[in-house]
């Protein structure tokens, strides 16, 4: 009986010997950097890649300064896919009463701009001059988001179908008249055309100061309307702005010389 005992033994070392290796043959794919990268464990850098892209086409435009009589206007938007998802003052007039009349008037120019996806809109009343500043620097920020958004396009779009879908866009465009110096003060007017026609019609600079105010504040926007309603600068004066609308209607006409006629 005990001669059996080293069999026996043999026997099962031997077993402990197949059975070592065959786990160390199953551990050793698990530890194998290859395997480990067919079996996906490199895909979580792939997804976080694609997760870093979604964010391209979004961005932030601040646009110039406008200085006016009671302080700088200053606009940034937020812009989309071409589209402004929100628009705020970063400066506006403060101290004094400025502080009652911005606090009224920019919430409400805010809301404005992402209605209306442009700086087609209205003045606030009792906030004239804050409105036409905040106006100018928005123009401002809307003509560099274009500037942007066409430059990126541009790039991937030369020679190829889609080339006549970006200058269809292109055709609507901002230009600014030559300053016309008057008795009272310097007006300058900026237009929007689209499609040989004017959309639009705002004055950069006018007469300000003692009565100046009242009669550009009265003048200008009828001056704005007729000339977007007769597409030309062939409008009447308006009566008692005699000045300021011959001063208008000498850099409408320059603007629209830029323009093309």
């Amino acid at each position: 009986m005990r001669k059996s005992h080293p069999i026996r033994r043999v026997v099962l070392a031997g077993a402990a010997t197949v059975s070592g290796i065959v786990l160390l043959l199953s551990l050793k794919p698990a530890s194998d950097p290859g395997s480990a990268q067919a079996a996906g464990v490199g895909a979580p850098p792939a997804a976080s890649a694609q997760g870093g892209a979604q964010a391209a086409g979004s961005g932030t435009v601040t646009g110039e300064a406008a200085q006016t009589q009671y302080g700088a206007v200053q606009v940034r938007l937020t812009v989309s896919n071409g589209k402004i998802t929100r628009a705020e003052a970063v400066q506006a007039p403060k101290g004094g009463q400025s502080d009652q009349v911005t606090a009224n008037a920019v919430p409400k120019l805010n809301q404005a701009v992402v209605a209306a996806q442009g700086a087609d809109i209205d003045a606030v009343s009792g906030a004239t001059y804050t409105s036409a500043g905040y106006k100018e620097s928005l123009q401002s920020a809307i003509d560099k988001a274009k500037a942007a958004g066409g430059s990126s396009q541009g790039s991937g779009s030369q020679g190829s179908g889609s080339g006549s879908k970006g200058s269809g866009a292109a055709q609507a465009r901002t230009v600014t008249g030559s300053v016309a110096q008057t008795q009272y003060g310097a007006v300058q007017v900026r237009i929007t055309v689209s499609g040989g026609k004017i959309t639009r019609a705002e004055t950069v600079q006018a007469p300000k100061g003692g009565q100046s105010d009242q009669i550009t504040a009265n003048a200008v926007p009828k001056l704005n309307q007729a000339a977007v309603a007769a597409g030309s600068a062939d409008i009447d004066a308006v009566s008692g702005a005699t000045y300021t609308s011959a001063g208008y209607k000498e850099s409408l006409q320059s603007a629209l010389d830029q323009a093309g006629g």
